[in-house]
């Protein structure tokens, strides 16, 4: 839960693209740590985060799934150093619900080695069948995330009064446990990880408090969005796609490959989105027993 005393500061410089901590953190940390927590992590800690984060969104953005498996180990290192201090908190809680995808990343990579013609070389990418059974098996016994039993039933109301599936809620899953303080490097934040340009787009305020971190406000953007997005595209593969990558890079794919599916442009979305709508499919199936095709809008 996000601490009351973060809450009410101001958001961290954030632009259309969102807040670059590569670039910013040492005046960031300046802003809002305490000086004695800054100088333990400028001593010890602030150009490993630093390190991780840029090459964490430069794996992300690119088409290569395998790359996000090779910084699992640093990562799973920087974690609790995040999270060890109230003002990096949220990039801690971010943090965390991304080590699924690099521990599915480095299983994808070790299956299709089993399979390539030459071990040695940098095996094809996974077809999506096996993804899909990655994130099957790797949520197959995942219990609930602990603070999912605090906000699911509250969410699916605001969902379905949204005229959005009510399975949805179980984004916030995999864009943040279900943490409402969470908040990414370049800048999306909150339970549904919105873009500082959505939270515009669906009315939220950014200033003075970021209302991205209230769990009923980011939920109704949030549900709005995806209603949207599937109203555009008729799939709630490419909606989902369109969610995490953003929609001029869905229409601008699905121009150039002539196609209106997900499958047809797959490969060419960064890694993050590739793992993103597997994982949603995969989720949804653990947590309501349905597949995307099956959900429904409600009738209000």
């Amino acid at each position: 839960m996000l601490s009351s005393s973060f809450a009410q500061q101001k958001a961290p410089p954030s632009s259309d693209d969102g807040f670059d901590l590569s670039s910013s953190i040492n005046q960031w940390l300046e802003d809002n740590i305490d000086p004695d927590a800054l100088r333990v992590m400028q001593q010890m800690d602030a150009e490993r985060v630093q390190k991780l984060f840029a090459e964490l969104q430069q794996a992300m953005q690119g088409t290569n799934i395998y790359q996000l498996g090779t910084l699992r180990e640093t990562a799973t290192q920087v974690v609790p150093i995040l999270q060890k201090y109230e003002e990096t908190w949220p990039y801690g809680a971010w943090l965390q619900a991304r080590l699924d995808e690099m521990e599915a990343a480095q299983e994808l990579q070790r299956r299709m080695k089993t399979s390539a013609s030459e071990p040695a070389t940098l095996p094809p990418s996974p077809p999506l069948k096996l993804e899909r059974q990655v994130w099957v098996r790797s949520l197959e016994k995942r219990p609930w995330p602990p603070l999912a039993r605090n906000y699911v039933a509250q969410l699916k109301k605001i969902f379905i009064s949204e005229r959005t599936p009510p399975e949805l809620v179980w984004v916030a899953e995999v864009e943040s446990s279900f943490n409402p303080s969470a908040r990414s490097p370049s800048g999306a934040a909150g339970m549904f990880q919105l873009t500082p340009q959505v939270a515009r787009d669906e009315r939220l305020s950014l200033w003075p408090w970021d209302e991205r971190y209230q769990p009923d406000k980011s939920a109704r953007a949030a549900a709005r969005y995806l209603r949207t997005l599937h109203e555009h595209y008729g799939d709630w593969e490419l909606a989902l796609a369109a969610y995490n990558a953003g929609e001029k890079r869905v229409d601008k794919l699905l121009r150039q490959q002539s196609s209106q599916s997900f499958e047809a442009i797959a490969r060419r979305l960064p890694a993050e989105t590739q793992m993103y709508v597997p994982r949603i499919e995969a989720t949804l199936r653990k947590r309501e027993g349905k597949d995307l095709n099956q959900l429904k809008a409600p009738r209000n």
